[in-house]
């Protein structure tokens, strides 16, 4: 297939706006109030998401409860006592996230929790029995740590329970108790340390080695203090869920997968005894424990297609609101009413989507040259598999789009970029490459000091796959990504110069050594654990091995178009991460595009310039591949774009 009859192939199914994919949804995050008089959810006011509500039984009389204008509320939630709204939010990407609260009644006030400067706030602990308090985490005193306190709702008063000067992280109980405290060994695994009448014991009662550093942890006490559960992977692979009688000491295994790790769990909101948990290897999958939560479970499954997800529920237990990804179309959330057995349409997250040429999500499994197994997921273009098997009728143009983390991992389900690109044209493939997340803790640790190495090697092998199976172009693949993926996207056109067609680097970083010079000071407590799995820069071996697998010291390799795009204020990956590539690249004369945000961090979260970005992405790429692209328009005059480089190259 050539450039030009790869657009041409779509040419009968509709474009669908870029807007309608990455603009602010019409209504998102919805939640019932835990007493169940209230619900809520995100909604745009003056262009940006905020917080709005109404009552339960008349959700159509909604009240506005906050009032940001410049940057979208990233996420919110309700005070346990149902008396007010709580949401955090930063400044200009900068990830110092503040805590406010908003009070229910007419006429309240926003007010800021937390009003400190250069501080990043964190919920430590709440409680089903304390309603009005939360222990809170604040790093105000030394960035370093986070010291806990006793925040009072009603009041505002923050009152110092606990002065950090070691621990990563604390585990509370039901009573706001600090019982555990937490830190890296020498090994780069976890020390567990019980807390007792305040003070923190010297030696600790349970300790992991790196292996199972991201996949053994506490998963909270019961509200009676009797039980703690644990996702734990020491003596096996898969992080399974256990009891532990806190009396006797004595665990029971409650739920195990042999390819994937235990989830999340739901919990009885009285005694916070597990009631069902979840496991997703290739798809979620939700298994309930208690009877009646797994008669609700396949009611929901009768009545709802696709997936669904239980997103907030009452404290008595009766009410849920329940979102629905159809998977071909646009989420949907539901008013579930576990008395009445009645499911009532509450909002489609995105309605400008419906009958909109979605196309499935395909999951498989994709076998790495060592054996090891890679799930993944394939989105084809429309108009190009008539027999629905998931591979095209001929080869197709592809766009490997990579996740960031590297420990963490992509899903099945609806997801805008799958819908986007291959809307476009393309094929989109994502691979949970080694050193993702969810899989097991030798899944992880397979990705250990090989971030050009195997890791790469992995979506190497997948390209491979997709050009074997007949699904790509071999000429005509892009490899595109953030953070993570940004940095596997530069890889792409440093190390293997020959592979990929082209690739879209969004806050990905260029030089490793500097990635961990300017990591963010609260993540100091976890950086053994960095030095362990990418490469130690405090020996001179490890400071070379290091440079030996940054992508800047290889910028004279790249030979095919690159778009950047970068967030001024991003506090994981800096913009000189972005800056030093475009300037060597220019040094040596190679072409390259490069997109700065003032205003974004670590990622672009305002959706005008998400917009802005992604118009310039599909125009670079149908370039470069041969899709087809909505023309750019006026969209990056609503932005805050700027294009100090390589504007030519998208033509602009």
């Amino acid at each position: 297939m050539t450039a030009s009859t790869a657009a041409a192939r779509v040419s009968d199914t509709p474009l669908i706006p870029r807007d309608h994919l990455f603009g602010n949804p019409t209504r998102s995050q919805g939640k019932i109030s835990p007493d169940g008089k209230w619900v809520s959810w995100m909604a745009p006011w003056e262009g940006v998401m905020n917080v709005f509500m109404a009552p339960a039984d008349d959700p159509e009389n909604p009240r506005r409860m906050t009032s940001a204008k410049d940057r979208p509320i990233p996420g919110y939630f309700w005070a346990p006592d149902s008396e007010s709204l709580m949401y955090v939010r930063d400044k200009e990407g900068d990830e110092n996230f503040l805590l406010y609260q908003v009070g229910i009644a007419e006429g309240a006030q926003e007010k800021c929790l937390t009003p400190f400067e250069e501080t990043r706030a964190q919920i430590i602990g709440s409680s089903n029995n304390i309603k009005d308090r939360f222990l809170v985490g604040l790093n105000n005193r030394d960035a370093r740590f986070h010291d806990v306190h006793m925040l009072n709702l009603k009041t505002g008063k923050l009152e110092l329970v606990f002065e950090n000067n070691e621990w990563a992280g604390f585990e509370a109980d039901d009573n706001l108790n600090l019982r555990w405290a937490v830190r890296q060994n020498a090994q780069g695994g976890t020390d567990m340390h019980l807390i007792t009448d305040g003070k923190v014991e010297e030696t600790p009662r349970e300790r992991t080695g790196l292996d199972d550093s991201i996949t053994t942890g506490m998963a909270g006490y019961t509200t009676d203090g009797k039980t703690l559960y644990w996702l734990d992977s020491r003596g096996r692979d898969t992080a399974a869920l256990f009891a532990e009688n806190t009396e006797t000491g004595e665990r029971a295994l409650i739920a195990e997968h042999d390819k994937a790790d235990i989830g999340g769990t739901m919990r009885h909101k009285q005694t916070g005894e597990v009631l069902a948990y979840n496991v997703a290897y290739l798809r979620t999958e939700h298994h309930a424990i208690d009877p009646e939560i797994g008669e609700a479970f396949a009611w929901l499954r009768e009545r709802l297609e696709g997936d669904f997800g239980v997103q907030s529920r009452t404290d008595d237990d009766r009410r849920w609101l329940v979102a629905n990804d159809p998977l071909t179309g646009p989420v949907a959330s539901y008013l579930f009413d576990r008395d009445a057995m009645t499911l009532t349409k509450f909002y489609t997250t995105q309605p400008e989507l419906e009958g909109a040429p979605l196309q499935p999500m395909h999951a498989r499994e994709i076998k790495a040259r060592d054996e090891l197994i890679l799930p993944s997921y394939l989105t084809l273009p429309p108009q190009c598999d008539d027999d629905g098997d998931g591979v095209p009728d001929a080869p197709v143009p592809m766009v490997l789009v990579v996740h960031g983390g590297p420990w963490a991992r992509d899903g099945y389900g609806y997801n805008r970029t799958h819908q986007w690109l291959a809307n476009r044209g393309y094929a989109v493939l994502s691979v949970n490459f080694r050193g993702s997340a969810g899989f097991g803790k030798g899944f992880i640790s397979a990705g250990d000091k090989e971030w050009s190495g195997k890791m790469h090697d992995d979506l190497l092998d997948a390209v491979d796959w997709a050009v074997a199976e007949g699904i790509a172009e071999k000429d005509k693949v892009a490899i595109m990504g953030g953070s993570y993926g940004g940095y596997a996207t530069l890889v792409g056109l440093t190390f293997t110069p020959e592979v990929f067609a082209c690739g879209v680097d969004i806050v990905g970083p260029s030089n490793l050594e500097t990635l961990l010079e300017t990591i963010p000071p609260y993540w100091e407590p976890l950086i053994k654990q960095f030095h362990e799995r990418m490469g130690d820069p405090t020996t001179p071996e490890g400071l070379e091995f290091l440079k030996s697998i940054s992508p800047l010291y290889k910028a004279s390799e790249i030979t095919k178009p690159l778009l950047i795009g970068q967030g001024a204020n991003d506090p994981r990956v800096k913009q000189a991460e972005s800056d030093q590539i475009v300037e060597a690249m220019e040094r040596d004369g190679v072409p390259v595009t490069y997109v700065l945000f003032p205003d974004e961090g670590h990622g672009f979260h305002r959706p005008e310039n998400n917009i802005a970005f992604n118009a310039i992405t599909e125009n670079f790429l149908a370039e470069c591949i041969g899709g087809r692209a909505e023309p750019v328009g006026d969209v990056l005059e609503a932005s805050t774009a700027q294009i100090p480089n390589g504007k030519a190259h998208v033509g602009l």
